[in-house]
């Protein structure tokens, strides 16, 4: 699993974006939040949920699996629903 090609990501102010370019189904421009914005860049390496959520678990100490795990699979299944993500 990896990011559409045809989604750009940029980051301005600490802000995260995904943006569609003009050959997609949506239209429109992303706004990430800190954990989507840190997913989106997992998917920079062609990875799996599993894998996301195993780096997410180490990065946020504290945090429980099972609450990780149904937030990862939220933001990536929003994610397939607008095109952003290749399987």
């Amino acid at each position: 699993m990896k990011p559409n090609p045809k989604f750009l990501t940029h980051v301005t102010k600490g802000e995260h974006y995904m943006i569609s370019t003009s050959d997609t189904k949506f239209k429109g421009i992303v706004k990430n939040n800190e954990t989507a914005a840190f997913i989106v860049e997992c998917l920079k390496s062609d990875t799996t949920e599993s894998a996301i959520v195993d780096k997410l678990l180490t990065e946020y100490k504290g945090a429980d699996r099972p609450t990780v795990e149904r937030d990862v699979a939220n933001i990536i299944g929003k994610l397939r629903s607008i095109g952003a993500i290749e399987e």
